[in-house]
């Protein structure tokens, strides 16, 4: 008993230790926030490793972006912002409080602030601001700025507004500290994530512009806005063309995040509506320099012209590590036609992804099967374990299948497996009130018929959805390609104003307050969420608050698993495809690293222009058509 209770007493000591270290440790000042473990850089990061320190600065990037712009604002829905501003983080004209590292999933390194602190119960969060941050026009960034950016943001950005969701206030604590307060304790991920806020200057936005009107944050505007990043609008043409010019005393120039990159003095963007336009700016040169290649067909057949063969454009494959996006089509369930189950999985059964990627995309993809795909995250086989026994308190409102079968998208690999999946399609539908009459798929009861538009903005569009609607309408389903301009298209978007969307879901290694952008019953009624399907489902809600809520990793791997079980087997998109890979064509004008970083694939703020490539290439293709 002596001995037993020594032990006893030992290990309750030892326990009492470990926790009172855990404790002082969350109060610590931290420089670098991990979500999965320790940053590889530890303590002592001086720059990413796959970087030139020495990179010279210089030269102009040039690029053409498809569309057109009317708005220096990203934080609201109204208005397509000019390339170089982003919805979500600060763009070229903003820093955020900390830089999300290029090279290391769910990794931030000091920005704006220089470290960060919280309590043991993640019931706040404190950030202190590096002293040598400051504006363009060299007034300091101060706490206010931080305190008002968040209550703004949080109000007008419906990202934000989601993402923060469970942060009630923003209070100074000190002239360089800033304290967040959570509604809630255990949101681990919180303290970390509010790193990324986007840091706006008050004084400017609560100015008056050169006319003497006041300023208003809430609406769109053409007036360049006073930025504390790399770069400031050096000039712009409403809707056609903008130029952003690297500043020369940058505050964060020598930051770790920030050494041997950002090396263009000059980027240009220009505005091209027609694919095809932009493709020929792209092979004449001068206007674009680097082409992200999306296209299979185009990255197979299309790269033969003199330039390519003559060594002065460059392609090459770069292989990513990170997550893979759901790219889907988004079956908008704000539409009756959607609202049943039985006829979203006939939709997907419909899909011949086998017989496209053989004919269209030249075997270059692999099809998406989870909503998490590429990571620990994705669900697979049957549940089992912590998943089953999440999944088991809402059995009666989730799918019996969920529970006996795994997950299996059809797959069309024999001359017979269309016949199959499309007879399946047509008995879904039967089950769900539809039949084929006159060749044409209706309501049993109303004879209305089965109609749907997708709505695009690329040719692109053209090809993910041709093969789609020529299998639907063996069917009887009359759906249509309907390709509309870029601006309308995003308003339709933000407005969930279509029947279906391709679209992409982007997820991290460590998903947290973002679900709720994703998937909430809230976001299905916010105009510019990202839930483009119009998801309303309790379980999901409440899968959602478990993963934002979740005591360790285990417990968030396996509430994750559980959320894309129910997601997937409510058939909520028809699952498109995915490439480990990033495809870019350059011209050879830049001096790249050795390596790039292998999370992201490739980090062109890493390159730098090269002036004897750059003065070559000028001399040869001069007056080139």
């Amino acid at each position: 008993m002596t001995v037993g209770r020594t032990l006893l007493r030992s290990l309750l000591a030892a326990a009492l230790l470990v926790a009172g270290l855990q404790t002082t440790l969350a109060d610590e000042w931290r420089t670098t926030s991990s979500l999965i473990g320790d940053s590889k850089y530890g303590d002592n990061f001086q720059h990413y490793d796959y970087v030139n320190p020495n990179a010279p600065k210089g030269g102009v990037y040039n690029s053409v972006v498809q569309g057109t712009f009317d708005s220096f604002n990203p934080y609201i829905v109204q208005g397509a912002p000019a390339a170089g501003f982003q919805p979500f983080g600060g763009g070229l004209l903003y820093d955020t409080l900390m830089d999300q590292a290029t090279d290391e999933g769910s990794v931030s390194h000091p920005l704006i602030a220089d470290a960060y602190k919280y309590p043991a119960d993640y019931s706040s969060a404190t950030y202190r601001l590096d002293p040598r941050a400051k504006w363009h026009d060299g007034q300091p960034i101060t706490v206010d700025d931080v305190i008002w950016s968040f209550q703004v943001l949080k109000a007008n950005s419906p990202m934000y507004s989601r993402y923060f969701e469970n942060v009630t206030e923003a209070v100074a604590i000190s002239d360089r500290e800033v304290e967040f307060h959570f509604s809630q304790k255990g949101n681990r991920e919180l303290p970390k994530i509010l790193g990324d806020l986007v840091v706006l200057p008050k004084h400017w936005w609560e100015g008056t512009d050169p006319n003497g009107k006041k300023r208003d944050i809430t609406k769109g505007t053409l007036e360049p806005p006073l930025g504390s990043a790399a770069y400031k609008i050096a000039s712009f043409k409403p809707g056609s063309e903008i130029v952003w010019q690297r500043v020369p005393d940058y505050w964060g120039a020598k930051l770790p995040v920030k050494i041997g990159r950002e090396n263009f003095d000059t980027q240009r963007f220009t505005y091209i509506l027609d694919d095809n336009a932009a493709w020929q700016a792209f092979k004449k040169g001068g206007l674009d320099d680097i082409k992200p290649e999306n296209s299979s067909k185009k990255w197979a057949t299309f790269y033969d012209f003199p330039a390519i063969k003559a060594g002065d454009v460059i392609k090459q494959e770069f292989k990513t590590t990170s997550p893979e996006p759901m790219q889907a089509f988004m079956l908008n369930q704000r539409r009756p036609l959607f609202q049943d189950r039985l006829v979203r999985e006939a939709l997907t059964y419909a899909y011949d992804f086998e017989t496209m990627n053989r004919t269209l995309f030249f075997g270059f993809n692999t099809r998406t099967s989870s909503y998490f795909q590429g990571t620990e995250l994705a669900s697979s086989g049957l549940p089992q374990g912590k998943e089953l026994e999440i999944l088991e308190k809402y059995r009666d409102k989730l799918p019996p299948e969920l529970f006996t079968q795994a997950f299996k998208l059809p797959v069309y690999d024999t001359p017979q497996a269309e016949r199959k999946y499309l007879k399946q399609a047509v008995d879904l539908f039967a089950k769900a009130g539809w039949v084929i009459k006159g060749g044409k798929m209706v309501n049993a009861k109303t004879g209305e018929p089965f109609k749907f538009e997708i709505i695009g903005s690329s040719e692109t569009d053209q090809v993910l959805s041709g093969t789609y609607i020529a299998n639907l309408r063996k069917i009887g389903v009359d759906a249509t390609l309907r390709i509309i301009d870029q601006s309308q298209y995003i308003n339709r978007v933000n407005n969930f104003d279509y029947d279906v969307i391709t679209n992409l879901l982007q997820q991290s290694e460590s998903p947290g307050n973002d679900q709720r952008d994703f998937w909430s019953s809230k976001a299905a009624d916010t105009p510019g969420s990202r839930n483009f399907s119009g998801i309303k489902n309790p379980v999901v809600d409440a899968l959602v608050d478990r993963i934002i809520f979740a005591t360790d990793r285990d417990d968030l791997v396996a509430v994750t698993h559980a959320l894309d079980r129910v997601l997937l087997w409510n058939y909520y998109v028809v699952p498109q495809y995915y490439r480990a890979v990033v495809w870019l064509a350059y011209w050879n004008k830049f001096g790249i690293p050795g390596k790039q970083p292998s999370y992201r694939g490739a980090d062109i703020d890493s390159w730098w222009i090269d002036p004897e490539k750059e003065k070559a290439l000028a001399a040869k293709y001069k007056g080139s058509d």
